[in-house]
């Protein structure tokens, strides 16, 4: 594997970021867990769901008049509520948002 921003598959179109792709990896490992199909499904599933997530974030800190922080605490929530995502890719999901957002991301 490399340490550049390439698509997993030559005949695919995706870019997985390594971020992405870390999460399939173990300490020390030299492979990803998982073959190189399910790691972009899921990261195109979990991109979706940050870019889904932009406006319903910025309308709430809005809306409630709250700090960005408190957004994306109760978008944790939600996406540990069932958004069909695991605790590392709702991890990961959070960072991306508030990327997009050009807000600091959550604390670990």
């Amino acid at each position: 594997m490399t340490d550049t921003v390439t698509s997993m598959c030559p005949e695919s179109q995706i870019v997985v970021p390594p971020s992405f792709i870390a999460l399939f990896m173990p300490p020390g490992a030299r492979r990803p867990t998982e073959p190189r199909a399910h790691i972009e499904a899921r990261y195109e599933f979990c991109e979706d769901l940050a870019q889904m997530l932009v406006e319903s974030a910025g309308a709430k800190r809005f809306e409630l008049g709250i700090t960005e922080t408190d957004v994306l605490e109760r978008m944790r929530g939600g996406l540990a509520a069932g958004a069909g995502v695991d605790e590392a890719e709702a991890r990961w999901v959070l960072r991306r948002l508030a990327e997009l957002l050009g807000w600091e991301p959550l604390e670990a």
